[in-house]
């Protein structure tokens, strides 16, 4: 069983799944969760795989609890206890004003975006915890700048979501500091995935490319890059704290 096992959450595509290859690269043993996508979940697995570490894919719907439990339980019997978690897992709907959102809407986003990575955020304290015996880990949460920019006339209801991702981070970071684990957030711009055509615009990133200082949208593998380091021993005096990746924006 490896001591370096880390589950990432939506990590069939996207930015999850450019941090799940980039894990692999760096020596960890992944979990690759995945809802919908097994053909990208495979894939994923194959590319560590070929870096030389294990992967294993596991699809699980991060808005059930019964499915985490069985995430983790199956990560336990396969690879061994998580030790960090990337809680990636998120959805947006089509562009709308708030007047235009019901709150079947809202549910199913909150669902995914806040209950699931609490839901992760339990189990992983559980099996990282000193208090629990264990020897400690790493939480990293996928924000947006949604959470401060509000994404008026698009999606208000993901931007809160991610807000409250964000209040669980700094909650979680000072409830279990002194067991061993660290929980911070990246907080990602404008970045080119495939989320922005489940929002109705694929074009999004090039349309706003033009207001980001930077003037360009960011990559995948860019975030990646900064979770990583939020997992890693060198931000070992790092919790409860929120990078932005956005280019300037």
């Amino acid at each position: 069983m490896s001591e370096h096992v880390l589950l990432v959450t939506g990590g069939s595509r996207g930015i999850g799944a450019a941090t799940a290859r980039l894990a692999g690269e760096r020596g960890y043993t992944v979990c690759v969760n995945y809802l919908q996508h097994r053909t990208g979940a495979s894939e994923v697995v194959s590319a560590i795989e070929r870096a030389g570490r294990h992967a294993i894919a596991v699809q699980a719907d991060v808005s059930i609890e019964a499915d985490v439990v069985r995430l983790f339980e199956t990560i336990d019997r396969e690879l061994g206890p998580v030790r960090a978690l990337v809680n990636n897992a998120g959805i947006l709907e089509h562009q709308a004003r708030v007047e235009e959102i019901g709150a079947s809407r809202i549910n199913r986003v909150f669902a995914t975006n806040v209950t699931g990575a609490f839901m992760c955020a339990r189990e992983a304290v559980k099996r990282m915890s000193t208090r629990h015996g264990a020897a400690g880990g790493a939480i990293v949460n996928v924000s947006s700048r949604a959470a401060q920019l509000g994404a008026p006339g698009e999606y208000v209801d993901y931007a809160a979501s991610k807000a409250a991702l964000e209040a669980l981070t700094i909650g979680l970071a000072r409830e279990v500091a002194g067991e061993s684990i660290r929980v911070n957030a990246v907080r990602a711009g404008v970045i080119q995935t495939d989320i922005h055509a489940s929002g109705g615009e694929p074009g999004r990133p090039d349309r706003l490319a033009p207001t980001i200082p930077m003037k360009r949208a960011g990559e995948v593998l860019e975030v990646a890059r900064a979770i990583l380091w939020l997992l890693s021993d060198e931000a070992s005096y790092s919790t409860g704290t929120i990078i932005d990746v956005a280019g300037g924006r």
